[in-house]
């Protein structure tokens, strides 16, 4: 780092501090230091707001209370206790950790670099971030938010998502990160790119770096950080068989342990290859997950639902078993489910918006 880059460090370290010492949000995970606690917090918040991820936490907190009552809890309460939070392999891998931790560390949340980034489901982010907020380590938490403050604030023009750059951007911020200060210089950065400088519209007045900042000092914001564009999000359809018995029972699945939304439940079906139609592809998902020949009747609903990489529309047909009777073939498990069975069950929002569909269509 040059002179120059240095001074300002200096200058944005000290104003960052005395800013978020002023100006610090209010969260539940900020009254604690339980690495624990704080371990659940940052894997919650992973790609979901505060907002969201507050109620979840406090739930889950109350459910789990250290880690070795989530390590002996099945992973089907695990799941439940997260349902509707999304991006459900850090439940999974959250389980594991623990399993780990209660096992290996006696409880104890690791506090080393190399130790905690071994643990299921824990990268650099969620390492700098837990090491330096319940351990006080001096090592940098770097996510989108932080790599776009430091692109603005050193006029850094290398593509923010670039795997190459990131490794820059981690140098620089692990050279700002205090020896002493290191957790509230993390949130501080966490709060300035939640609440200030924002991707969109970042409010330069009340920034406490705007002074420092070589974008503010350009007209720079709304150009910087750059980024490489994403590809386009791809549409896809599935299909979901709506199968009840004598009882008014529903056929659910158990989804495989590995893959989208593992070890979730759902209605029966998968995905509609190109080419197919949706009854050809519903018959070919009965028959390779349950062993099941059915007759595909009427539609009866869809609910569309965006994921990360693409969009997909669910659609629900009514249908008949011609031949056979379930069995785990290409699924861990299958029940016959009652409404109060489905709400015991853990279900990803798509099959829930599915099955509140459904229930409207039936009314």
């Amino acid at each position: 780092m040059t002179s120059g880059k240095t001074d300002i460090a200096g200058l944005f370290r000290r104003r960052l501090l005395a800013w978020y010492r002023r100006h610090k949000r209010l969260l539940p995970w900020r009254e604690t230091s339980d690495p624990y606690r704080i371990w659940i917090s940052e894997i919650m918040l992973q790609q979901t707001q505060v907002d969201t991820v507050i109620p979840y936490y406090e739930r889950f907190l109350k459910r789990f209370p250290d880690v070795f009552a989530l390590a002996r809890a099945p992973l089907h309460d695990v799941l439940k206790a997260w349902e509707n939070l999304g991006y459900y392999s850090r439940a999974r891998h959250l389980h594991a950790a623990a399993k780990i931790v209660a096992d290996q560390w006696d409880g104890r949340v690791p506090d080393t670099p190399a130790a905690i980034k071994a643990l299921p489901g824990i990268g650099d982010y969620t390492a700098g971030a837990i090491l330096s907020i319940a351990y006080g380590r001096a090592v940098p938490a770097v996510d989108g938010n932080v790599r776009r403050i430091l692109s603005r604030v050193f006029a850094i023009e290398e593509p923010a998502n670039d795997p190459q750059a990131q490794k820059h951007f981690y140098v620089l911020a692990a050279s700002l990160v205090p020896a002493r200060s290191a957790s509230d210089f993390n949130q501080a950065l966490m709060d300035l790119g939640a609440t200030v400088c924002r991707a969109r519209h970042p409010a330069c007045n009340v920034c406490p770096a705007a002074s420092l900042c070589l974008a503010n000092r350009h007209s720079w914001q709304e150009r910087l950080p750059v980024l490489r564009r994403s590809p386009a999000v791809c549409r896809r359809e599935a299909v979901a068989a709506v199968i009840r018995n004598d009882q008014g029972l529903l056929l659910v699945v158990q989804r495989p342990a590995a893959g989208l939304l593992a070890s979730l439940w759902k209605l029966p079906g998968g995905f509609v290859a190109e080419g197919k139609t949706g009854a050809v592809a519903l018959r070919e998902a009965l028959c390779a997950e349950l062993d099941l020949s059915v007759r595909v009747g009427r539609r009866l609903c869809f609910v569309d639902h965006v994921y990360t990489h693409f969009r997909l529309t669910l659609v629900a047909y009514e249908a008949r078993i011609s031949k056979g009777s379930p069995r785990e073939l290409g699924c861990p498990s299958w029940r016959w489910a009652s409404p109060a069975d489905l709400k015991k069950l853990p279900m990803s929002r798509v099959d829930r918006k599915l099955l509140e569909a459904l229930a409207g269509a039936d009314g």
